[in-house]
């Protein structure tokens, strides 16, 4: 086996890929990792009610996958970098279509962070 790979214990790697099994966690994932976001930003997104996307964020910080920021009275999630699973993830990603366009056309439409604020 080669070292310099990193390699994650195989029950953390099966909780990380069991909730990237659905796809609208893996595309909250694909975002995260293009931009932090916030929880009106996915509902606008993903035309879902607040209380479900705040249920599909709060499975992936409840692994560590997604850490917050507040900026005022407002919460922003993104990817944990540091997570042992990250480069599992990294690995995944890059086989998903990017979903820049997605959080660039709610800025467009003037649905990015200022929503929020």
């Amino acid at each position: 086996m080669n070292n310099s790979i990193s390699t994650v214990e195989i029950n953390a790697a099966a909780k990380v890929l069991k909730l990237l099994g659905d796809k609208t966690r893996l595309a909250m994932m694909a975002m995260l990792s293009e931009d932090e976001c916030c929880v009106c930003e996915f509902v606008e997104l993903f035309q879902m009610s607040q209380p479900s996307i705040s249920q599909h964020i709060r499975k992936l910080k409840d692994i560590g996958l997604v850490e917050e920021k507040r900026k005022g009275q407002w919460i922003f999630y993104r990817v944990n970098e540091k997570h042992e699973a990250y480069p599992l993830l990294e690995s995944l990603l890059v086989h998903i279509p990017s979903q820049k366009k997605r959080l660039v056309e709610l800025e467009e439409r003037g649905l990015r962070v200022s929503c929020c604020e």
